[in-house]
């Protein structure tokens, strides 16, 4: 009996949008992407169109569903509430070296987290609550080919961390620019990162 072929996780980072570009954290403000960003998504386009597609999930923010629209996915896209970027809560719309300046240290999401401002902020404990019910949904599908997920560079990072079996945190390692995608795959049945920030197959 031959060893079962599973699917891959295809993780999409959206393209470039003005506040990215800058550095910016951007959680729930929902930008568009800009020219760039546009092309970058484009580019996506030849790459995903040889994976056999099982299922699409989104993120509800234009910035992903934009992305996801121009790589050419399903338009039967199922958007995602989960998988929408971290609830930076004060720190929206800043970037690390501002929030650095403010503290009088350095600042890290990964070890220091959000504080409240006109959202109230997110854990990564909380995130990876969320991104561990978009895993569980998304592997049904894995037995009939690959799951892609459009969203945003932390909740994207978060999930590649729990599906290795990570804590949170350990996102921190894995960078994911704007524009690429990674795969989330297994190794003799073992969870694994097979491709990462590439745009092409």
């Amino acid at each position: 009996m031959g060893e079962i072929v599973m699917g891959e996780i295809v993780v999409v980072r959206h393209g470039a949008t003005e506040w990215s570009r800058s550095g910016r954290h951007t959680g729930r403000t929902d930008l568009p992407l800009v020219a760039e960003g546009k092309d970058a998504a484009r580019r996506l386009q030849p790459a995903l169109a040889e994976r056999h597609i099982a299922a699409v999930f989104v993120s509800p923010l234009l910035r992903a569903r934009r992305t996801a629209e121009l790589a050419g996915l399903p338009a039967d896209a199922r958007v995602e509430p989960d998988l929408v970027e971290v609830d930076y809560g004060g720190y929206e719309g800043r970037t690390t070296a501002e929030i650095s300046a403010e503290l009088g240290r350095p600042w890290s999401l990964w070890r220091d987290g959000t504080v409240p401002g006109e959202t109230p902020g997110e854990t990564l404990q909380h995130v990876a609550e969320r991104v561990d019910r978009v895993i569980d949904r998304a592997r049904p599908f894995l037995g009939d080919g690959d799951v892609v997920l459009v969203a945003h560079g932390h909740v994207l990072r978060i999930l590649t961390a729990r599906w290795l079996g990570l804590g949170p945190e350990n996102g921190a390692l894995f960078v994911l620019q704007t524009g690429r995608f990674g795969l989330l795959g297994h190794e003799h049945d073992w969870p694994a990162l097979t491709g990462w920030n590439t745009t092409s197959s």
